[in-house]
């Protein structure tokens, strides 16, 4: 959901020296798309993931910006997701006509021209703007979803393998090996002007049905995720709402931040108390200000509901050290959030 807004109310230090100093390689273009294939290994295996040849400390590093909180970053030729909504479907939710029956669809062509194969599919939360695309990314790719609990049994209900889906609370620091690592840290969605939030509510057990309006989707509680692309850095704070927990965002220090714009003010001193929490990152990137309904191959159009500008205000004021970057769909990034030829 759009951040503040609802229907009815309209351990791992940041690599500073990297993003100073000498880059990873030469930043590349995303991966082609790729036809996916459904397999897997056994589920004690962590990671279904292709030889991660030399340290990723090494290895050219992009992002792109699928608009809303989405994500993808390319370490190396290993492609890592979260919140992946590409198909973008109208809700009304623009127009003042949201109809909390839409049904839930996904563009197969248009999915694989952008997630390209991902091995990990990282979820904050369980929103249709957030995992509507994620249930067939999992069952064509044989990615590995993390998530909440609530995520695992609404992708189970869709026909995902459970062997596929790892479910995590915050706290956790899992390593996929050649240097990626991936912490996930426990959040919060964002607040509305009563101080509450869209569509509450987690799962304790699959649904009868498999999810089929946007309805079928609560919260089901709030992750971000520190990704960090081997020793050398860099690393990206990923928020997917623009709430967050303090003592939990405490000392991370990433490189790169991924910070979700309010709509409102319900959240005390949001921007201040969070750079402050992350330790004033080198690069801090506003997301979810744009209206997650238009395709992602037209320039991103604001949100009427998101005041950006005085988001970007707020930022200079908070941690005048960082850099902004207001992201585009069309651009591919490099490690330091600078956009590649």
């Amino acid at each position: 959901m759009p951040d503040d807004e609802t229907p009815q109310d309209s351990p791992l230090l940041g690599r500073r020296t990297v993003l100073r100093g000498a880059a990873l390689g030469t930043a590349v273009p995303l991966l082609p798309a790729a036809a996916a294939s459904a397999a897997g290994p056994p589920a004690a295996t962590p990671l279904a993931a292709p030889s991660p040849g030399p340290a990723a400390a090494s290895a050219p590093v992009s992002l792109r910006w699928f608009g809303t909180s989405g994500w993808r970053l390319d370490v190396g030729g290993r492609t890592v997701l979260f919140d992946p909504y590409v198909t973008r479907f109208r809700t009304g939710l623009f127009d003042g006509a949201f109809d909390a029956a839409t049904e839930l669809r996904t563009d197969p062509g248009l999915v694989r021209t952008h997630v390209g194969r991902p091995e990990l599919v990282l979820v904050s939360h369980s929103h249709w703007d957030h995992l509507a695309d994620v249930p067939h990314i999992a069952r064509t790719t044989g990615a590995r979803v993390l998530g909440t609990e609530t995520t695992y049994h609404l992708l189970v209900a869709s026909g995902v393998d459970p062997a596929r889906i790892s479910v995590v609370k915050g706290g956790e620091v899992l390593d996929f090996g050649g240097g990626l690592t991936v912490e996930v840290v426990a959040s919060l969605h964002s607040r509305n002007k009563n101080h509450s939030y869209f569509a509450p509510g987690t799962l304790h057990a699959p649904p009868a049905n498999p999810p089929r309006t946007i309805s079928d989707l609560p919260e089901g509680d709030t992750l971000a995720f520190l990704v960090t692309a081997g020793d050398g850095g860099p690393s990206a704070f990923l928020m997917g709402a623009s709430d967050f927990c303090e003592r939990q965002a405490r000392g991370l220090r990433p490189d790169l931040a991924m910070v979700a714009v309010p709509a409102g003010t319900a959240t005390h001193d949001y921007v201040p108390r969070l750079l402050r929490a992350l330790g004033g990152p080198e690069v801090v990137v506003p997301v979810h200000w744009d209206n997650f309904e238009e395709p992602l191959t037209a320039p991103p159009r604001r949100d009427p509901s998101m005041d950006l500008d005085g988001f970007v205000a707020r930022v200079r004021r908070s941690s005048p050290a960082s850099r902004i970057v207001v992201p585009d769909y069309r651009t591919v990034y490099g490690p330091d959030m600078r956009p590649l030829d």
